[in-house]
This record gives structure tokens, C-alpha cells and sequence, in this order.
């Protein structure tokens, strides 16, 4: 088999590579794209987060917030049973470790104690809405506040307070909600494209496929395409490769039946002419024996049907010609008017024997059309000869010259019944086709009004 013309074969490998299975992938892709593809993006952020800012926080000066809150949770849980004194000493102490830091105690009391450094808004006597007020204000407030009950077991009523700038114990988040969001997106397009690439992949070979149809040789079929992919275009592409050697060989067995039945006709006709001379000549020899009426009439029937079957002869040997591209043809100016009067004066014998009426009304003007001298009176010999098989029944044959649509139209005009009507005569329609081929060749234009009254047929020079 040729290359490019194969049958795809169906295999794993090919149940693998079709299209529909790679759609129903994209199509799975999109529907577990919410439920597993969001939750692991979530981890992957939670994860990637935590990492980062693990890293962050091991640069913090007095470790993090967690860190800090536990020393001071220590520290408050040393002061059980110190005097003022002491709670004084221990708190100077603590800032000069972190001097950034800005740190009170208040007793039982309710009373404030040592400040540093001396801050506004800290009352002197504390009420207990004044505690619960301070408390709430500094809930994820900057600065990061810790407020621990001193004594080990927080039994005492006095406390101690921390406030630190936030920066110093916190880092804000590298990775915020708009590179959860970003992440999210970047899932998005990569789903995006993917299905944009795998429709565009198809529309590629598609459009390769569609270019390969239009592209012809100079009998008309396209030429195969090469199979790359065993997938449904595959399928489609190998049928069209099918359907393209099917019509190859349809192609070459019409070649060679035309080719043979123009031999054939060419043949026939040379055999059958010479029986045909034969017999015109001992027709004509019979014409000088007495002969009955009857013998006569007989004769004349049997002359009628030898020109005709001379004549169809010539008509298929003609048409051959014509279709095979060997029918030569040499127009130059010529007044038609003139071709018209002398096919006409050889049809008058027979046209008389028809006893039809003739009726010619050309001008003395010179109608110079660039026709064949031959082809034409072709045309008219077989229009003429149309006319007599078919139309005798009328009695009536006009040759006119007038002006139609701008146009000088030589008109051919019969009473019969119409070419719609059924002839005894009625041929297969070869001296017709070699007409229409003659108008064609020539440059002429050929049109025909037909009812039940008659017909007329129209000859111009199309304009160009």
C-alpha cells in the first residue's frame, strides 16, 4: 500500500492516543479541580508559609512572641512573697535586658507600682474595669502587651505588665493571601492552557487536512496526506487517503474506457464507410433500372436511411474529435450572412422535397463574424439537418437577421412541435453537443425559445 494511505491500527497504544481520551482527561482535570487541587494548593501555602517564616523568626532579637510571653510569665512567677523593693530591682533589671520594652506592676491594692518609663494613660489606682478596659485594648495591638498575675499560682491579685514593639517579637507574613490567590490563578492558567493548546493542536491538523482537499492535481483529486497520529483525525485522514485511490482508479479506468471507445468509434467509422460506398453507389445504379412505384418509394426510404446512418457516422467521429482535443479549428473574419445564403442553397433541394415553406430575410450587409468557415457551416448543416428530422411536421423553416439586446442575432425558426415533444427520429443528441461545442470554440453564443408552436434559435458574438 502506498505510503500516507494506511488503515490506522486500533491498539492499546491508539486507545492511549485518542482524542476523546485526552478530552475526558482535561475534562477530569477540571472537575477535580476544586476538591483536590485547592486543598492541596491550601497545604502546599500552609506548608511553604511556615517555612518561611520559621526562618524569620530564628533573626528576632528576644525570640518570638511565644518566647517572650514565657519569660515573663517566669519572671511574674518569681515575685511571689518580694517586697516592693525587690519587685522594683527585678523589673530595672528585666529592662535593661530588653530596653526596648516598656513594663509596669501593680499590687494588690490595685495601685500602680514602678513604671519604665513612666507611661500616660496608666491610672494610679486600678478598678477592676480599668483591668478588664487595659486588657481588651491591648489584644492584637502593637505594642505586643503580656499581663501575668506574680506568684506561682497566679493566686495574687497583683500583676505585672509587659509592652514591646510588635516588629521586635513578630514578622508579618511573607506569604500573604495574594500569593494564595497568585498560586490559585497560576493553577488556573496552566488548566487554561493546556486546554487551549490540545483544541489548537486539533485545529492545526484539521486546517491540514482542510489545505490537502484543496490542493489538486490537474485531474482534480487531491493528494494523500501523511498519517502522523493513529487517533479519530488519524481515522479521518486514512479515509481520506481511501476515498483519494478510489478516485485514482476510478480516474484511470475512465482514461482507459474513453481511450477505448474513442477507438472504437474511430474504428467503426472507417469499417462502416466503406460498406456505405458500396451501397450509395449501387443505390444510384438502381435508380437507372425500371423499378414500380412501390420499388421507388422502397429506394427512397432505403437512400434516406444510408445518409442519415452516413451522417451519424460522421457525427461520431466528429464528437471524438472534439473530445479528445484533435478537432482543429481556424477562425477569421468572415461574413456569416454570405455562409448562411450557401448553406442554405444546398438544403433547398431537400427542403422542397419536404414541401416546406422557406422563408429568408437576411440583409445585403456584410455580418463579419471571426468563425471557423467550416465549423460553422457545421453548425448550420446540423441545425438545418435537426430541423428536417424533427420539425418537418410544421412545413416551415425562416432565416432572419435582427437586433436583440444590442445584439446582431441570426435567427433559425421552425413550426414544429418543440424540442420538449417525442420524435420517431429523436437521436442520442451527438449533432446538438458538437454544436454547443462549436459555439463554444468559436466565441459564439447559442440561445433556443421552444413550445408546442415552434422553435427559434438565436446566434450572436458573445461580447468580451
Amino acid at each position: 500500500m502506498k505510503r500516507g494511505i494506511r488503515k490506522p491500527y486500533r491498539s492499546k497504544w491508539f486507545a492511549r492516543q485518542s482524542l476523546r481520551n485526552k478530552y475526558l482527561l482535561i475534562v477530569l482535570g477540571s472537575l477535580l479541580f476544586l476538591p483536590i487541587v485547592l486543598p492541596a494548593v491550601s497545604v502546599s501555602y500552609i506548608v511553604l508559609e511556615n517555612m518561611v517564616n520559621s526562618n524569620l523568626e530564628s533573626d528576632l532579637k528576644y525570640g518570638d512572641a511565644s518566647q517572650v510571653r514565657t519569660l515573663w510569665y517566669a519572671a511574674a512567677a518569681e515575685m511571689e512573697g518580694k517586697s516592693t523593693l525587690e519587685i522594683n530591682h527585678r523589673l530595672q533589671e528585666l529592662k535593661a535586658q530588653c530596653p526596648e520594652a516598656s513594663m509596669f506592676w501593680v499590687n494588690n491594692e490595685g495601685v500602680t507600682g514602678l513604671e519604665l518609663p513612666p507611661q500616660a494613660g496608666i491610672p494610679d489606682q486600678w478598678t477592676p474595669g480599668d483591668a478588664v478596659a487595659f486588657m481588651k485594648k491591648s489584644v492584637n495591638s502593637d505594642p505586643y502587651t503580656v499581663v501575668a498575675f506574680m506568684g506561682k499560682d497566679n493566686a495574687s491579685s497583683s500583676f505585672m505588665v509587659l509592652q514591646i514593639p510588635r516588629n521586635l517579637v513578630e514578622r508579618p507574613p511573607m506569604i500573604g493571601t495574594p500569593v494564595y490567590i497568585a498560586m490559585i490563578f497560576m493553577v488556573l492558567v496552566l488548566f487554561i492552557t493546556i486546554s487551549i493548546l490540545f483544541f489548537r493542536h486539533i485545529q492545526k491538523r484539521l486546517l491540514h487536512l482542510q489545505t490537502a482537499m484543496a490542493q489538486q492535481d490537474e485531474h482534480g483529486i487531491p493528494k494523500p496526506v501523511e498519517i502522523r497520529r493513529q487517533d479519530e483525525i488519524g481515522a479521518l485522514e486514512a479515509a481520506f487517503n481511501g476515498m483519494i485511490e478510489q478516485l485514482s482508479v476510478s480516474r484511470r479506468r475512465q482514461v482507459e474506457e474513453e481511450t477505448l471507445r474513442k477507438s472504437l468509434i474511430a474504428n467503426l467509422s472507417h469499417d462502416l464507410r466503406t460498406p456505405l460506398t458500396v451501397m450509395t453507389g449501387h443505390l444510384y445504379g438502381l435508380r437507372e433500372e425500371p423499378l414500380s412505384g412501390r420499388g421507388r418509394n422502397s429506394l427512397d426510404i432505403v437512400q434516406d436511411k444510408v445518409s442519415g446512418l452516413s451522417e451519424l457516422i460522421d457525427n461520431l467521429l466528429t464528437h471524438t474529435l472534439m473530445t479528445s482535443g484533435r478537432y482543429q479549428l481556424a477562425p477569421e473574419p468572415l461574413d456569416v450572412l454570405r455562409l448562411v445564403r450557401e448553406s442554405a442553397a444546398s438544403w433547398y433541394p431537400i427542403w422542397e422535397r419536404e414541401r416546406m415553406e422557406i422563408e429568408v430575410l437576411l440583409p445585403e450587409e456584410a455580418w463579419v463574424w471571426n468563425v471557423d468557415k467550416a465549423g460553422f457551416q457545421r453548425i448550420l448543416d446540423n441545425l438545418f439537418q435537426n430541423i428536417v428530422r424533427h420539425a418537418s411536421q410544421g412545413r416551415y423553416i425562416g432565416l432572419y437577421a435582427q437586433q436583440r439586446a444590442g445584439k446582431s442575432v441570426l435567427v433559425i425558426a421552425d413550426r414544429g412541435t418543440g424540442m420538449q415533444s417525442d420524435s420517431e427520429a429523436k437521436g442520442a443528441g451527438i449533432g446538438l453537443a458538437i454544436v454547443n461545442y462549436l459555439i463554444v470554440e468559436m466565441g459564439l453564443g447559442l440561445e433556443m425559445d421552444s413550445s408546442s408552436e415552434g422553435t427559434r434559435i438565436y446566434i450572436y458574438v458573445l461580447k468580451k
